[in-house]
């Protein structure tokens, strides 16, 4: 009987660079229950399966500003400790990100029962970000149809406003009569 693997949290992995949603290199390696080196070398020798739309490098850049959004996350500090590690003995090569389709991928080219396994709550993640995503699209939109009636609303109370204004005031005294003969 295959050993029982708990639920990991993909979502919290997914990160989001050059408008795309992405895993990285070590956390699927982590995933999938294999070293990052040896997850690496498997992506190399399948080149060909891996796209730029299904995997890309990060560049210094992208790097330096993933540890610092990381490094203010308590959350994901433990999850991406491989991404930080210091000088001696941590990354000497940029890390890998694999979009939603770069992750099944590599999960076939391991074909392990665990990388099978792993690869169903990676494909959920994905799903349900999406979902996530459509549905706050829908909310947002809600509130934009929302935002431009009560536009409307306050233009025609103002209005209204407006021409209360001129009936709410009091009414010009009468003139007064002038004492005294007319000529």
């Amino acid at each position: 009987m295959p050993k029982s693997t708990p639920v990991p949290d993909v979502l919290s992995l997914v990160l989001t660079l050059r408008g795309k949603r992405v895993l990285l290199d070590s956390d699927l390696a982590r995933l999938y229950g294999v070293p990052t080196k040896v997850f690496n070398q498997a992506i190399t020798r399948n080149a060909a399966r891996f796209p730029g739309d299904f995997l890309f490098q990060i560049a210094r850049e992208e790097l330096a500003n993933l540890k610092s959004q990381i490094v203010t996350s308590s959350s994901e500090a433990k999850a991406h400790q491989q991404l930080i590690a210091s000088e001696h003995g941590g990354r000497r090569k940029l890390p890998w990100v694999f979009t939603e389709h770069g992750a099944i991928m590599a999960a076939m080219l391991l074909r392990s029962e665990r990388a099978i396994r792993m690869s169903v709550f990676v494909i959920r993640a994905f799903v349900q970000m999406r979902e996530t995503i459509a549905a706050n699209a829908t909310i947002l939109k809600r509130l934009a149809e929302i935002d431009r009636t009560l536009i409307e609303h306050d233009d025609a109370l103002r209005a209204i406003w407006h021409q209360l204004q001129t009936l709410l005031q009091p009414p010009p005294e009468p003139p007064k009569r002038r004492i005294g003969f007319l000529s």
